[in-house]
């Protein structure tokens, strides 16, 4: 049951740029409204469900989220939808790790062509367990810890975001229709660095300093015949 969630995800939609010190790291410009994008099914990893594969030629960089599902669907939305009403549509929640081929993704920007392939790899989003939206009271209030090979990469609380849950699901709802069950990934904080074949990841999701759900994967080189050979 606590992977359920994933079988009704009719969409995964990620929030870029949700944090000013990511965006500063990454030398972004800050968005003035929501920004977002779109992760295939097929990239989710669930738990116990092998490594994280890291294609040939690729560099790989780590973005640890929390995400939450819709328990409705939200069309049009007006721009003075609440925060207790947005509260009010989320199912529960989940710590995941969006993970972007950044050269591929780069490279793409450069030419100002569609990133799809530097986010849609196989395996490129590992998610957690379903945490109960009890567990959770304020979604502003956790913290986000990812570790490669047991050393901090990332850790801050959500409170940093820009652009909090009310105006990401106003925002996206006059564009898409947000339907029950969908998957809303709500941005990294700073810290995004490479991950190799051979590393071990961890990411964990805190609540009032306590770990309520845990990501736990080995790194290793993907098979078969894809190579990232641009420059």
């Amino acid at each position: 049951m606590s992977l359920k969630y994933l079988d009704n995800a009719r969409k995964i939609l990620c929030i870029g740029r949700n944090y000013a010190a990511h965006i500063k790291e990454l030398n972004n410009a800050k968005p003035q409204q929501p920004f977002f994008f779109l992760k295939p099914s097929s990239s989710i990893l669930k738990p116990n469900a092998g490594p994280f594969l890291v294609p040939k030629g690729v560099v790989v960089h780590h973005e640890v989220e929390l995400a939450f599902t819709l328990n409705r669907d939200l069309k049009n939305l007006p721009e003075s939808f609440s925060p207790e009403e947005a509260l009010a549509s989320i199912e529960g929640y989940a710590l995941t790790i969006d993970m972007t081929a950044r050269n591929v993704q780069d490279e793409a920007k450069k030419k100002g062509l569609p990133w799809s392939i530097g986010k849609g790899f196989d395996t490129f989003l590992p998610v957690s367990n379903f945490i109960a939206k009890e567990k959770i009271p304020d979604p502003y209030n956790v913290e986000l810890i990812l570790k490669v090979n047991g050393e901090v990469r990332q850790q801050d609380k959500t409170d940093l975001m820009l652009f909090p849950i009310h105006k990401i699901l106003s925002h996206m709802s006059s564009i898409m229709t947000l339907e029950k069950g969908d998957l809303i990934l709500t941005g990294t904080p700073k810290g995004v660095g490479q991950i190799s074949p051979g590393d071990k990841i961890e990411a964990y999701l805190k609540y009032n300093d306590e770990i309520i759900e845990e990501i736990k994967l080995d790194a290793e080189q993907k098979p078969g015949p894809y190579e990232y050979k641009e420059t």
